[in-house]
């Protein structure tokens, strides 16, 4: 399955959502160990675990009789891979303006050499 940038993205505005996502990124839980740490109802965070799944960002495993969320590294690397292009663009923008900006190199005077 190809996660797409924009559904994880979206997913992401909600802080609640990134406020699963990081209580996720200390390992995998049930909804109701994560629902105890969150200011949520238990239905209201399966309900936003639900969105992060559909969008990519957590996966679900079962346990014998529990379910596990965990974050899934494909969603990651989609956020990743949509932001690193802009980091990219941004430092091939910044290596132009400081040679731009930088004198030309000028060959030492005999002075200089001594």
């Amino acid at each position: 399955m190809t996660t797409n940038a924009s559904l994880v993205l979206d997913a992401l505005g909600d802080p609640s959502r990134r406020l699963i996502v990081e209580r996720l990124a200390a390992g995998p839980m049930p909804v109701g160990v994560l629902a105890a740490a969150l200011p949520l109802s238990r239905p209201a965070t399966s309900q936003h675990l639900k969105v992060l799944k559909d969008a990519g960002l957590v996966r679900v495993e079962a346990e014998g009789t529990r379910r596990l969320y965990r974050l899934d590294p494909a969603g990651l690397d989609a956020v990743r891979r949509y932001f690193d292009r802009f980091w990219r663009q941004a430092l091939d923008g910044f290596a132009a303006a400081v040679e731009e900006s930088e004198p030309p190199a000028r060959p030492a005077s005999t002075e200089e050499r001594s």
